[in-house]
């Protein structure tokens, strides 16, 4: 099951109880308590329409009712109370918040120890099991390196670094003025003002290549503003490049393993979507090592120079001329009866 649709099942479980509480709310406001849009709540309504317990007759099924604007829900008696964690996710849930409150430079600890403090006279047993458990949050960084952001960040020292640009395939040297070190899913990262770029840059620390303290001060410039990573690391820009692609169902996980803008569902279950990127070439690679699954519409200079990898490719393996391949990064290769390479 993919995130997207574990996701989805975790709202709808939360979703039935509380309706039943809350008898012809509006559509808009039960969409604003979930988070979600109101086409996106009718979508579900419609799902749980069609749910309930086996035997699938009509007295079988969940009732749903929000034509009028409004939204009434009967016959779920099994899903009427609110969920409660089971012992294995009571011990995930406080292995995780202890587990952020030792993160160094974390904005809200008062929050995440209030939390703690009342999950933990709640969960019972579920407590002396998360006491015996731990988490390691290196993820491939070095302790010491660790160990040396601290200390830069604690006397205002200034870093060298050289750091390993994937996307380019180039390694650049920069001096950093650090201002926090964070973890985001897993990965280790240093915010900081980038004295070459004159701004405030997010480096991952599994991809630095060297770092030393410098004998340089190291207090960030007042225009360094740390950033808002709420809603994820990524940040737009006026200046990225806005790529449109079709993923076929065996690509679908790019729209939700890389922030898009936007998703529309088309037929034979194809996702047009938009996302920027301040460094547009790895978007031809990546449509090459999806394959057929997927597609580059725009820009046009895109889906041409994925076309021409994909030529490429297949020439090494004498498949066809270069020349023959299709356009706006299409590519059809003899035998394939018009089947689109990527």
């Amino acid at each position: 099951m993919g995130v997207g649709a574990t996701q989805r099942l975790s709202r709808l479980l939360a979703m039935v109880p509380w309706l039943l509480r809350q008898q012809g709310v509006p559509l808009a406001q039960a969409a604003g308590h979930f988070g979600i849009t109101e086409q996106q709540l009718v979508k579900d309504l419609q799902l749980l329409f069609v749910c309930g317990t086996p035997g699938h007759l009509p007295d079988d099924l969940i009732e749903a009712d929000w034509e009028s604007g409004y939204v009434f829900l009967g016959n779920a008696p099994g899903l009427s109370r609110p969920l409660r964690l089971g012992v294995d996710e009571a011990v995930a849930l406080l292995v995780g918040l202890r587990t952020l409150a030792e993160i160094p430079g974390l904005h809200d600890r008062e929050a995440v120890e209030s939390a703690l403090v009342k999950i933990s006279a709640a969960a019972g047993d579920a407590r002396a099991t998360a006491d015996n458990l731990a988490v390691d949050l290196t993820s491939g960084v070095c302790e010491s390196t660790l160990a040396l952001i601290r200390g830069a960040l604690r006397t205002r020292t200034r870093l060298h670094l050289r750091y390993l640009v994937p996307s380019r395939d180039e390694t650049t040297e920069r001096d950093i003025s650090p201002i926090r070190l964070a973890c985001f899913d897993g990965g280790w990262y240093l915010e900081g003002w980038c004295h070459e770029a004159e701004a405030v840059r997010l480096f991952r620390l599994d991809r630095v290549v060297e770092l030393n303290l410098l004998d340089q001060d190291g207090t960030p410039p007042r225009e360094a503003v740390r950033r808002d990573t709420a809603d994820g690391l990524f940040v737009p820009s006026p200046d990225d490049t806005v790529v449109t692609l079709d993923l076929a169902p065996g690509a679908h996980w790019v729209a939700e393993y890389y922030p898009v803008e936007g998703v529309q569902e088309l037929p034979g279950e194809v996702l047009r979507v938009r996302l920027r990127t301040s460094w547009p070439d790895w978007v031809p690679r990546l449509a090459l090592r999806l394959g057929g699954q997927a597609h580059v519409l725009a820009p046009e200079h895109l889906a041409e120079r994925a076309g021409d990898l994909a030529a490429r490719a297949l020439l090494a393996y004498g498949e066809q001329d270069p020349a023959d391949h299709g356009p706006h990064g299409t590519y059809a290769p003899h035998g394939t009866h018009g089947v689109e390479q990527v």
